[in-house]
């Protein structure tokens, strides 16, 4: 009885971790899952949010670069 009880708990041990693993790499389960939820924390970007991205990003260029030539002028 012992040695089966052992060679039982050696089988479950070594195959669950091997089931876990072959089911999450299944593309249906990837696609499903993680896929869908990665469109959901970054959706695709759109061009009014980008056009003001750039528009901030040139504002705050801008403004160091006054604040550089201010400092240089002193």
């Amino acid at each position: 009885m012992g040695v089966k009880l052992e060679v039982f708990r050696m089988v479950l041990y070594l195959s669950f971790p091997v089931a876990m693993f072959w089911i999450s790499n299944q593309p249906e389960y990837f696609e499903e899952y993680v896929i869908k939820r990665k469109r959901e924390i970054y959706p695709p970007d759109d061009d009014r949010r980008r056009k003001e991205l750039e528009d901030f990003k040139e504002r705050m260029r801008k403004k160091h670069e006054e604040r550089l030539l201010r400092a240089a002028q002193q």
